[in-house]
């Protein structure tokens, strides 16, 4: 099975180098690939204990950066290797202050798996949620590195408890510890023979909150507001197509002043065209617009407004009275926390079944899903016009929050008690 993977991660660090020069990805990925021998200054951890992080995309590091910013404070004798899978990620946070080196991770063949930790020299490793590099977690157990997983989720479905997956699981016992979101991963693994297993929860919990306690006003936003004079808002954030065609169909039927403030996933310019041409450009306003323009100009008597840049989704929802989060119709939905830690009660499309927060969240009432047009005209204009209706659902999404917060100290517990005493 050893061989089979490793032929797997060769295919695939092949057939990027072949992308590249065809997609943006691609090469932003093959581009950090090449960096790493050479180019990054690995000498500034020297001398120096270091904790390395790592996260596959941005919503990893979102999870992983309540543990490693309250490792960092509790620690301050280490230096923090941060490194990313995609370029999602990396992109985003390459210049991310709190850790001393952020670069990607190399393909996890072994040869590359021996040569990245010999230059990091990692006194600890966590890992976030799905991450499983086999050779890195190898090579890291034969130093005896305590090396964690949390934020995990296991399904009966991987391949760790398939009839061909005895060595997967057998790589679990590389962790010195895992864990776990809920009662039922930690059932699994157990009946796999795995028992370094904890419930911890979900540290994204921990994450929107803080961001939420400490939103700050967001001027554009504030002026587009206060020019629409409406009281209440819809946010639609992480929109795909089929999301934006829904709320048009929802805007149509109802009929009572309302602001909506749409924050695609895409935001290249032809994607922001067409959301223009599908709402009617005489109604929208892009955030740039109005932050580049007097506090006096026309163009922000709007009553859409579009976002037109990439991490300010989670503080705009300070501002809605309902949220949409868009996904629904694809692979699965986006981040709804950061929503429900305002106390918004969400809707969304119909594949979440894969996201436990969605489902506990509808499971309450602080959450709804949708598969039709009139379905979503109903659910939107029952929490908007119904005070009552919707005052239930906030209350349902504070409850489900309180609970699950405090991932964050339940691992920290954990890992000082095997690392640093």
């Amino acid at each position: 099975m050893r061989l089979f993977y490793s032929i797997g991660i060769g295919l695939y660090a092949f057939a990027v180098r072949l992308a590249a020069p065809f997609n943006t990805k691609a090469r932003q990925l093959a581009a950090g690939w090449r960096q790493w021998r050479g180019k990054v200054p690995f000498n500034t951890l020297d001398g120096h204990k270091v904790a390395w992080f790592h996260a596959s995309s941005l919503g990893e590091f979102e999870q992983a950066r309540p543990v490693m910013e309250s490792f960092r404070r509790q620690h301050q004798e280490y230096k923090v290797c941060l490194t990313f899978f995609s370029p999602s990620g990396y992109e985003i946070r390459k210049n991310y202050s709190g850790a001393d080196i952020v670069c990607y991770l190399p393909p996890d063949t072994r040869r590359n798996a021996k040569a990245f930790i010999a230059l990091i020299h990692p006194d600890v490793a966590f890992f976030v949620k799905y991450d499983f590099w086999f050779n890195y977690l190898e090579q890291l157990h034969s130093r005896q590195t305590p090396t964690f997983l949390f934020s995990a989720i296991f399904r009966p479905s991987q391949y760790f408890f398939r009839w061909y997956g005895r060595w997967f699981a057998r790589q679990l016992h590389c962790y010195s510890h895992i864990f776990v979101q809920n009662a039922e991963s930690a059932t699994l693994l157990k009946s796999a023979g795995v028992d370094h297993v904890s419930l911890a929860g979900d540290t994204r919990f921990d994450r929107v909150v803080d961001i939420a306690r400490s939103a700050k006003p967001i001027e554009p936003v504030e002026r587009f507001l206060k020019a629409c004079d409406c009281d209440n808002v819809l946010v639609a954030g992480s929109s795909w197509e089929p999301d934006e065609r829904n709320i048009k169909g929802f805007l149509d039927k109802y009929h009572k002043p309302l602001a909506l403030i749409l924050a695609p996933h895409v935001i290249d310019d032809s994607h922001l065209r067409g959301i223009e041409r599908l709402f009617g450009n005489d109604r929208c306003v892009r955030f740039s617009q109005i932050k580049e323009s007097p506090s006096n100009d026309k163009c922000i008597n709007k009553s859409i407004l579009i976002i037109d840049n990439i991490g300010m989704l989670s503080s705009i929802y300070q501002y809605a009275t309902v949220a949409y989060i868009g996904g629904g119709f694809g692979k699965g939905i986006h981040n709804i926390l950061e929503a429900t830690a305002y106390d918004i009660p969400v809707c969304f499309g119909p594949n979440y079944l894969k996201f436990k927060e969605a489902c506990d969240m509808i499971a309450c009432g602080g959450a709804k899903s949708y598969t039709t047009s009139d379905e979503l005209t109903h659910i939107l204009s029952s929490w908007i016009d119904d005070k009552s209706a919707r005052d239930k659902a906030i209350t349902m999404c504070h409850s489900v929050m309180e609970h699950e917060i405090g991932s964050t100290q339940k691992i920290m517990t954990k890992v000082e008690q095997l690392v640093c005493q």
